[in-house]
C-alpha cells in the first residue's frame, strides 16, 4: 500500500472536519445574532432583567432564560451541522445571503411605511386636523408614545415582514431617492412657502439612517 493511500483518509476527515467547524461558527454567528435581538426586545420592550443579570445576587428566572436563549444559539447550529454534513460552503453562503436579503428588505419596508405613517400623524397633529379625522379619544391615544409603538407601528412592522417575503428588490435605492424627494419637499415648503415643521426633518433623518444600514448589508451580499 502507497503512502499516498495511507494519508488519503486522514486528509479527507481533515478537510470534513474543518468544513463542519467552519459552518458551525458561521451558523452560531447568525442564530446568536436573532437571540441578541430578541434579548433587546425582551429588555426593553418587556422589562426583563438581562442574561448578565442571571450571574449577579440578584439573578431571576427570566434572566436564566435569556442565558437560555445563547446556550440555544450554539447547540441548534451544531445540531443543524450535524443535520446537514452533506452540505458545502456555497449552499451556506447562498441560504445565509438569502436571510440577509431578506432582514434588508423588511428593514426597507419597515423604514418606509413608519416613516409615512408617523409624519402623516405628526402633520395632522400640528395642524390640529387629527382630532376631525380620528376622533378626540384617538387623537390623543394616538400622540402617546406609549399607544402609538404597539398599535400602530408594530403592525406595520408585520406588514412589512409579509412584503418582504412576497418582493425581491432590496428596496435601498428608491429609499435613496425617496430621502431626496423628501429633501426637495422641505426646500420648497421652507423657501416657497415658509413652512416647516419638526417631523419634516426627523423622517428625513430616519430614512437617511436606513440607508446607510441598507448600503452596509447590500456591500455584504
Amino acid at each position: 500500500m502507497s503512502t499516498a493511500s495511507l494519508e488519503l483518509p486522514y486528509t479527507t476527515d481533515s478537510s470534513r472536519f474543518s468544513l463542519l467547524v467552519c459552518r458551525f461558527i458561521a451558523w452560531s454567528n447568525v442564530a446568536i445574532l436573532f437571540i441578541f435581538l430578541l434579548n433587546v426586545y425582551l429588555n426593553f420592550w418587556r422589562g426583563w432583567p438581562g442574561a448578565t443579570a442571571a450571574f449577579s445576587s440578584d439573578g431571576t428566572i427570566a434572566s436564566w432564560l435569556q442565558v437560555l436563549l445563547y446556550a440555544l444559539g450554539l447547540i441548534l447550529p451544531l445540531w443543524y451541522v450535524r443535520a446537514t454534513a452533506g452540505r458545502n460552503l456555497r449552499d451556506d453562503s447562498l441560504t445565509i445571503t438569502a436571510i440577509a436579503s431578506y432582514i434588508t428588505r423588511f428593514a426597507f419596508w419597515a423604514v418606509l411605511l413608519i416613516g409615512l405613517t408617523d409624519a402623516v400623524i405628526s402633520f395632522l397633529r400640528v395642524e390640529e386636523l387629527l382630532a376631525d379625522v380620528v376622533g378626540d379619544a384617538m387623537a390623543q391615544d394616538l400622540s402617546r408614545n406609549q399607544y402609538r409603538g404597539p398599535y400602530v407601528q408594530l403592525p406595520l412592522i408585520i406588514l412589512s415582514l409579509v412584503l418582504a417575503a412576497v418582493t425581491r428588490t432590496l428596496g435601498f435605492t428608491w429609499l435613496a431617492l425617496l430621502v431626496v424627494v423628501a429633501e426637495l419637499q422641505i426646500v420648497i415648503s421652507r423657501f416657497v412657502f415658509s413652512y416647516e415643521q419638526a417631523f419634516m426633518g426627523d423622517l428625513v433623518r430616519f430614512w437617511y439612517a436606513g440607508l446607510f444600514l441598507f448600503s452596509s448589508a447590500y456591500t455584504l451580499l
